[in-house]
C-alpha cells in the first residue's frame, strides 16, 4: 500500500511538473524600425522581469538594417506586458510626439512572435512640458533630506489636508508612501501619477476623515532600497536600512514638525511593486511604528524569503494589511498574493483585505484607481 501511495505521488508530481513546464513559452520580439539614426542598446522591460529597464538578459541584438531581435524564454502563460527602453526610464519609448504610451500587452498561450515599431524616445523630447497637476495641498518637505542609514539624500513630499492650516489644534494620522514622484504630480512622475492628492481632497469632503501623506521619492538604487534581501542579479539588499530610515529618522522628524497622531494605530505605510514589498517588510520590521500597510502588486517573486519573515514576525498587536493585485499583471502575481494571504490567515495576526481585479495591470493608473477603496478601508 505504501509503495502504491508513493507511486501515485510521483505520478501526480510528474503531471504537476509537466503542467508547469507546458505553461512556459518563448517570445520572439522583433523591432522593425526605431526612431533616431543612432541609438543605444535596446532592452525589454516588463511584468516578467520586474520592469527592469536595463536587464542584460533582455537586450536586443541587431537583425539586419534597422531591425533588432531578442528571444525571451520561460515566459509564463498569461498576460505579457512590456515597454522598450534604452537602459533607463528616462529613455523609454513614446509616441512620435514624445507622449507616453500604454504598456504593450499580449496574451501568451503558446510560443509567440511579436513585431513592433518604436515611434519615439522620451529623451528625444526634453522640451515637451508635462503639466503640474499637484493640488495646492502638496508641498515639498525637503529637496534633499539626508538618510543617515544609507548615507544619501532624497526628495520628500508632504500632503497636508485642507483643514491643517485652519484648525491649529487638530492632529492627523500619517501615511508614508514609496515612489513619491509618482503620487501627486504628472510633472514629476516617470509615466503617470496616482492622483493621491485629488483623491484625498474629494474623500475629505465625503468622509470627513483626513490624513497627512509623506511621499518619499525613489532613487537610483530603488531596486536595492526596496529589497530587504541580497539578490544575485540586483545586488545587495538595502531594505533594512531603508525602513530604519523611515521609522527612526523620517517619522521622528515629521512628528516633531507637524501635528501628527504618533501611535502605530495612526501610522501607515504603502507602495506598489517593489514599493509594496518593502511596505510589508516595514510593517513586520517595525511593528511598533506602523499599524497598517497598503501592499499594491507586491514583487514577492523576487524576494521569496519574505514569506518566512512574515511567518516568524512577532507582532505586539493585530496589524491591518490591504493587498491589491491585477490578474493581467503576470502569471505569478495572484498566486504569490494567495500564498501570502494563506500565511497571514494561518498566523492569525492581522486584519487582511484582499482585492484581485480581473482587468488590473501593473501601472499607476490601476493603483491610483484602487487608492480610493484602500483609503476608505484604512479610515474605517
Amino acid at each position: 500500500m505504501f509503495a502504491n501511495a508513493i507511486k501515485k505521488f510521483l505520478v501526480l508530481l510528474f503531471l504537476f511538473c509537466m503542467t508547469e513546464a507546458q505553461s512556459q513559452y518563448s517570445v520572439r520580439l522583433v523591432v522593425n524600425s526605431v526612431a533616431l539614426k543612432s541609438i543605444d542598446a535596446i532592452y525589454v522591460a516588463g511584468n516578467f522581469n520586474n520592469w527592469n529597464a536595463a536587464d542584460i538578459n533582455t537586450k536586443l541584438k541587431p537583425f539586419g538594417g534597422s531591425r533588432f531581435v531578442v528571444v525571451l524564454n520561460n515566459i509564463p502563460q498569461g498576460e505579457f506586458d512590456f515597454k522598450l527602453t534604452r537602459g533607463s526610464w528616462d529613455k523609454v519609448e513614446t509616441t512620435a510626439k514624445g507622449e507616453s504610451i500604454d504598456n504593450r500587452s499580449y496574451t501568451i498561450d503558446n510560443d509567440t512572435s511579436i513585431e513592433v515599431t518604436v515611434a519615439g524616445w522620451k529623451d528625444a523630447f526634453p522640451d515637451v512640458p508635462k503639466p503640474n497637476t499637484a493640488s495646492v495641498n502638496v508641498h515639498l518637505l525637503d529637496s534633499a533630506f539626508f538618510m543617515p542609514q544609507l548615507n544619501r539624500s532624497r526628495r520628500i513630499w508632504i500632503y497636508l489636508p485642507a483643514s491643517y492650516q485652519k484648525n491649529k489644534t487638530k492632529s492627523y494620522p500619517v501615511l508614508y508612501m514609496q515612489d513619491g514622484q509618482n503620487l501627486f504630480n504628472e510633472q514629476t512622475a516617470f509615466d503617470k501619477e496616482w492622483g493621491v492628492d485629488e483623491c484625498l481632497d474629494t474623500l475629505a469632503v465625503q468622509l470627513h476623515k483626513e490624513c497627512i501623506v509623506i511621499g518619499i521619492d525613489n532613487g537610483e538604487k530603488r531596486m536595492n532600497e526596496y529589497n530587504p534581501y541580497d539578490n544575485d542579479s540586483l545586488g545587495k539588499g538595502e531594505g533594512k536600512p531603508y525602513v530604519d530610515f523611515l521609522a527612526l529618522t523620517l517619522k521622528p522628524f515629521v512628528d516633531a514638525h507637524y501635528r501628527t497622531l504618533k501611535d502605530a494605530s495612526n501610522t501607515f505605510i504603502a507602495g506598489s511593486s517593489m514599493g509594496g514589498l518593502i511596505s510589508l517588510y516595514a510593517l513586520i520590521a517595525h511593528p511598533e511604528v506602523f499599524g497598517a500597510a497598503g501592499v499594491f502588486s507586491p514583487s514577492f517573486w523576487i524576494a521569496p524569503q519574505i514569506y518566512d519573515d512574515v511567518q516568524n514576525a512577532k507582532l505586539p498587536q493585530k496589524k491591518r494589511i490591504f493587498f491589491y493585485v491585477g490578474e493581467k499583471e503576470s502569471a505569478h502575481m495572484v498566486r504569490d498574493l494567495q500564498k501570502m494571504f494563506t500565511v497571514l490567515k494561518q498566523k492569525n495576526c492581522c486584519d487582511v483585505q484582499r482585492v484581485i481585479f480581473p482587468l488590473g495591470q501593473h501601472n499607476e493608473k490601476y493603483w491610483g484607481a484602487e487608492f480610493d477603496d484602500f483609503y476608505r478601508w484604512l479610515m474605517q
